[in-house]
């Protein structure tokens, strides 16, 4: 069910026009801060995947994909991507990447399952990226690092935007705050997962909170995670505080990805044993792909949030339900 919220006195901070060409400067130079903040290189990527491949990314467990058949393939199913998670690890194997270096590329998917709000869209644009590392590298003080480089990549973004709309005023913490899903659920044992990301946000305004996927003490987890790509004692998300809408919010999900043993022990926790017959999750059983770091960056979330936009219609174009583009229309937003 859709959901619209709507800031008290909301006004737009720069026009429709000028925000298309602000969206343009945001994406030109912050995919530049990433490439060189964690040493990657852009690379073409699929829309589409063979769904036997196994390479299309299963989310939370429950969407539905968007698939369509080839007239000139003997009408052979194809399923639009969800995100590239496991095609870039199958990607780094095939181009024979050293560890240390990277790819990222641009990806591009439909989620038809999404519910509608001001932070969701089911058109999801977003940088990719994945790097290799050393089996030495598989522990939280490597995944910290990585993402402090991805920290000081947004606050870069952050001056560049305040240099250039001055009105705007962005403002981050010098850091990021660290801290595990069941620390949180031990800090706010009361509150809803959404409520205690909430909660630490405002106060830290900016935190990673990591392993997000397995069971908490209480015996709910945090969030769903697939459990063929990140290793879920190894991964977490980026979340900053949005003073607009007064809520968390998620900038980047990221993770050191599963190795032989990850792999096979959270697909029997999720009772997907099954999947470990597909292409890619045999070769990651047989240690056949690298070893790699990875996550995704949503371009237009992060537009929204510099710009200080209150719905991601602001700075993509996706369809919405026509009593919320009526709502948007009589309260100053602005949807492209």
């Amino acid at each position: 069910m859709s959901k619209l919220t709507v800031p008290e006195g909301y006004t737009p901070m720069i026009d429709y026009m000028e925000s298309q060409r602000a969206i343009k400067k945001i994406k030109d130079f912050f995919q530049d801060e990433l490439a060189y903040g964690l040493n990657l290189r852009r690379v073409s990527a699929p829309l589409f995947v063979a769904p036997e491949s196994g390479l299309n990314d299963n989310l939370n467990g429950i969407e539905r994909t968007v698939d369509f058949t080839l007239k000139d393939m003997n009408e052979k199913k194809v399923e639009v991507v969800q995100s590239l998670a496991k095609w870039k690890r199958m990607a780094l194997g095939k181009y024979g990447i050293e560890p240390g270096h990277g790819i990222y590329t641009d990806m591009n998917a439909i989620r038809r399952d999404e519910e509608l709000d001001n932070l969701h869209s089911i058109y999801v644009d977003q940088w990719d990226w994945e790097k290799v590392i050393l089996k030495e590298d598989r522990n939280e003080t490597y995944l910290e690092e990585t993402v402090i480089r991805l920290y000081n990549a947004l606050k870069n973004l952050g001056d560049f935007v305040n240099r250039h709309y001055p009105e705007i005023k962005t403002v981050m913490p010098n850091e990021i705050f660290f801290i595990t899903s069941q620390q949180l659920e031990d800090m706010y044992p009361g509150k809803t997962p959404k409520e205690r990301e909430d909660a630490i946000a405002e106060e830290k305004k900016a935190v990673f909170i990591k392993k997000i996927g397995g069971k908490l003490r209480s015996g709910k987890k945090h969030d769903g995670r697939a459990p063929d790509y990140d290793d879920w004692e190894l991964n977490g998300d980026i979340i900053l505080w949005n003073d607009i809408l007064k809520t968390a919010y998620e900038i980047s999900s990221m993770g050191i990805r599963v190795d032989e043993e990850a792999m096979a022990r959270q697909l029997k926790e999720e009772g997907a044993a099954e999947r470990a017959e597909l292409p890619f999750h045999r070769a990651i059983l047989k240690g056949q792909l690298p070893y790699t770091i990875g996550g995704g960056i949503g371009q237009s979330r992060l537009c929204m949030f510099f710009l200080r936009k209150a719905h991601i219609g602001e700075v993509q174009v996706s369809v919405w339900p026509e009593e919320m583009m009526e709502r948007c229309s009589k309260n100053n937003i602005f949807l492209l």
